[in-house]
């Protein structure tokens, strides 16, 4: 597949300049979100700077619960439980976007605060 291997070097080469305005872009997004969350009291996995962004819940049916009610308001994410982690790891993986707007981020971090207050998940 060459043509894939060469767009493949093309978006490594794109990345990897220091003044990539998506990088910056996708990483403050990312910074945002996990600051809101993190203040709120969710448990969050996965490094500060990975656009990939799992709010640990630890039961499949809570995540599963979760990801309903997330969709209720708009926002589309994804719960994840056993076989795809481990037992008692459920979680809702989010992922950032450079594409995503500032009021983007904070709706969705709203939702997530209204819902986690609502199933019991933060104070």
């Amino acid at each position: 597949a060459p043509p894939v291997v060469g767009a493949s070097i093309k978006v490594f080469d794109m990345l990897s300049k220091g003044d990539n305005p998506y990088v910056a872009k996708v990483r403050g997004n990312t910074h945002l979100f996990r600051d809101r969350l993190s203040e709120a009291g969710f448990k969050l996995s996965g490094e500060y700077d990975h656009p990939i962004v799992p709010v640990m819940l630890g039961d499949a049916r809570l995540a599963s619960e979760f990801a309903d009610a997330m969709l209720e308001r708009g926002i589309y994410v994804i719960g994840f439980s056993f076989p795809v982690v481990p037992v008692g790891q459920a979680r809702i993986r989010t992922q950032i976007s450079a594409a995503h707007t500032t009021d983007d981020i904070n709706r969705a971090a709203d939702a997530f605060i209204s819902v986690g207050k609502a199933k019991g998940v933060i104070a």
